[in-house]
């Protein structure tokens, strides 16, 4: 295994280790990242909590999701996701399916999930929502064939973020950071929109607001500095 992607795989490592701790992920969710050398590759742990994942544990897929080799290793059932995400997106390098508590009620309730704080520009304007129900029927609700792939990617369109009906959401990043940055300002956003409407109504950034800002947060500078406090947060100088 070369350097750079020995170093990769140890981000992805640290990146399941940061949003189990950060709660975005608890016993489920997965956080995945393209192959750094070749981009018709990704990785994803095997079928673990991310809070327990270790290099050993991850796993080298096509976008197909056909694994390059398994070693006795169950994958995730939804791991599918992932591979059809990055078969529509060639420039996501990573992408994270979460189930984080605060953001679940939007996927209940009618109310649309909008950036109210500065921080969640990166979700864009408006975030939609998959509703499996439309092409599949009833199912049971997990993304795990390449049919629901494709209708997920589908709705994620070119944005960063997609909502699924009673289920989670899925959030992607040019980078592993940016996955991680949308995926836990996202969380942010909905606790502080649910608190803003129970106080008597949210506002909203403008789309103005959202373009300017959303890129700025996704840059280079800011990125690192998050990047730099969630790897603290976990317990991570190196690995």
């Amino acid at each position: 295994m070369d350097q750079q992607l020995y170093a990769a795989l140890g981000e992805l490592v640290i990146a399941n280790r940061i949003l189990a701790h950060e709660g975005v992920l608890d016993d489920f969710g997965h956080i995945s990242l393209r192959h750094p050398g070749r981009p018709d590759r990704f990785f994803v742990s095997c079928s673990r909590s991310p809070e327990l994942v270790d290099r050993d544990d991850l796993i080298e897929f096509d976008l197909d999701c056909k694994p390059v080799e398994l070693n006795g290793r169950r994958p995730y059932l939804e791991s599918v996701l992932h591979a059809r995400v990055f078969a529509a997106r060639p420039e996501v390098q990573s992408c994270v399916h979460h189930h984080a508590p605060s953001v679940l009620p939007f996927t209940v309730a009618s109310t649309p999930l909008r950036p109210v704080f500065h921080m969640a520009a990166v979700l864009g304007s408006e975030v939609p929502v998959w509703d499996s129900r439309t092409e599949f029927g009833d199912t049971n609700m997990l993304i795990d064939d390449i049919p629901k792939a494709d209708s997920h990617a589908r709705a994620l369109g070119s944005g960063s973020a997609v909502l699924l009906r009673h289920h989670g959401a899925s959030c992607v990043g040019t980078s592993l950071a940016a996955a991680v940055f949308v995926s836990v300002r996202m969380r942010d956003n909905a606790e502080l929109q649910s608190r803003a409407v129970a106080l008597g109504g949210a506002s909203f950034l403008t789309p103005g607001e959202i373009e300017q800002t959303g890129a700025m947060l996704l840059s280079e500078r800011p990125l690192a500095r998050a990047w730099q406090y969630w790897r603290a947060r976990a317990g991570y100088s190196g690995i």
